[in-house]
């Protein structure tokens, strides 16, 4: 028997996951590190604390399953994305703290850019100048950080998204690579031509040899310092698009975790988006590049968290569910999110939450539909507009994440949708996709292959009630 490591680096822990050759999910170990905010906005993490939760995610996973590192084929990487470390090739040690996706230290600079710049960045890249992405958040580095300038001046300034810092520490030859759906969500990867873009490069004041070298998707890269070879890298959301085999045009996937990300396979050709979705590269193999379109809502499973922590109506997430059924309606509460500023279409950083609609008689089982109502209503907005956009029908929805649990807002998200949404049986379908890409490189299985090994857990059919009247009340009370 052989077996495959996924190592699942996200925003707030570390995990490894060890699947066997008919992919199932043998063990996993998690190791949470620290948030660092230094400033209102600001996020940080320190990338020693990144690669020892790894480690020690890697070595438990293997002691608990109780195998040798000479039984596991290959290690596949799936990673937080956009989030940038500078590190120096000579010493091997981070210049500052990795700068997370969630930072918002850049937003004056993208505001400048969006309007100097923003349609050639669309075009050449598929995204929106945003602080989410990698670029402004080097540039600031390289501006604001005296000894990655002078690590620059000498030329062993190295940046990375995460994939590539996990691959440097833990490859022999401290392999300096990423591959290309990590790539293509740091504002200077051109997605047509498959390279990092000059323009852009000089736009931001980075130099292509600070940069990784970009490979496919499942290559195999070398040995591991345990031995086994890494060979599968996609970054989480591209990971979770391919673990959930969605191999063919017009497969969709939406991943509710503590934001949501839906993605939309579009095939092998890019389709810029002119209503504020994002084009990103999916994955690349030899055979072929395959493109996503891309729409997130950046609290999901956070506003449960909020309705525990921060308003204390109820004791646990799963509390959501029981509440949210014993009232028939939302009592005419009607919910927006954007606790942490709107993501697609809208892209307003500066957007807050709001209520509306409260009465003497609201009760806590209002308050907890109305947030279950917008997840489902965001999450259709958002596939409405794939739909418009690409002209491809969707007659399915594949979903996964820890908000996925609440059965009632899965059939409300497929009664508002009018399809079926499938829930698969494999929760962690984000290591499962690196794991995938990691076997394919060493012959354990082929794409062809492995759209059989899914397995749905439940499929919930739509009833018939699209909430019209509510989605269109829900619609006015946002603008």
């Amino acid at each position: 028997m052989k077996y495959i490591l996924a190592i699942d680096q996200g925003t707030s822990s570390s995990k490894a996951v060890l699947f066997d050759e008919e992919l199932y999910q043998v063990a996993v170990a998690q190791e949470e590190f620290a948030q660092i905010y230094p400033k209102p906005g600001w996020v940080e993490h320190d990338p020693r604390d990144i690669i020892l939760s790894t480690m020690g995610a890697i070595e438990k996973v293997v002691s608990d399953a109780r195998i040798s590192y000479r039984e596991i084929a290959a290690i596949g990487i799936t990673n937080q994305r956009e989030t940038v470390v500078a590190w120096d090739s000579v010493t091997d040690q981070p210049l500052y703290n990795a700068i997370v996706w969630q930072d918002r230290r850049t937003a004056d600079r993208c505001r400048e850019i969006e309007e100097s710049h923003g349609e050639l960045i669309r075009r050449k890249t598929g995204l929106k100048p945003d602080p989410y992405f990698s670029a402004t958040k080097m540039e600031w580095l390289l501006e604001n950080v005296p000894v990655v300038r002078e690590a620059a001046r000498k030329g062993r300034l190295r940046f990375g998204t995460i994939d590539s810092w996990l691959i440097w520490n833990l490859t022999r030859e401290n392999l300096h690579v990423c591959d290309f759906s990590n790539a293509s969500r740091t504002m200077l990867f051109n997605i047509e031509k498959l390279e990092w873009d000059r323009d852009l490069l000089n736009l931001f004041g980075v130099e292509k040899e600070f940069l990784p070298e970009v490979v496919e998707s499942s290559k195999l890269l070398g040995p591991s310092i345990y031995g086994p070879n890494i060979g599968g890298i996609a970054g989480d959301q591209q990971a979770s698009l391919f673990g959930q085999t969605a191999f063919q045009t017009g497969d969709a996937k939406c991943t509710y975790g503590t934001g949501s990300f839906i993605l939309m396979n579009i095939g092998n050709k890019p389709k810029i988006s002119d209503h504020g979705l994002l084009t990103t590269i999916g994955w690349k193999s030899t055979e072929e590049t395959v493109y996503a379109v891309e729409g997130s809502i950046f609290a999901t499973g956070a506003l449960i968290s909020w309705l525990k922590d921060g308003l204390g109506i109820i004791d646990s997430p799963s509390d959501t569910e029981p509440l949210a059924r014993e009232v028939s309606d939302n009592g005419g509460v009607f919910f927006s999110g954007a606790l942490t500023g709107l993501g697609a279409p809208y892209w307003n950083s500066s957007a807050r939450g709001m209520m509306i609609g409260l009465t003497r008689g609201t009760r806590k089982a209002h308050i907890v539909r109305a947030v279950l109502e917008y997840i489902a209503f965001r999450t259709r907005e958002i596939l409405e507009l794939m739909e418009k956009e690409t002209g491809i029908t969707l007659n399915k929805l594949l979903v996964d994440g820890g908000v996925t649990r609440n059965n009632f807002l899965m059939e409300m998200q497929a009664n508002v949708l009018n399809i079926p949404v499938d829930r698969s049986l494999i929760k962690e379908t984000t290591a499962l996709g690196a794991a995938m890409l990691a076997g394919i490189c060493t012959d354990l299985w082929d794409q062809d292959s492995l759209k059989n090994k899914r397995i749905s857990e439940v499929v919930f059919e739509p009833s018939g009630d699209r909430m019209e009247a509510e989605y269109k009340r829900w619609k006015e009370a946002l603008k």
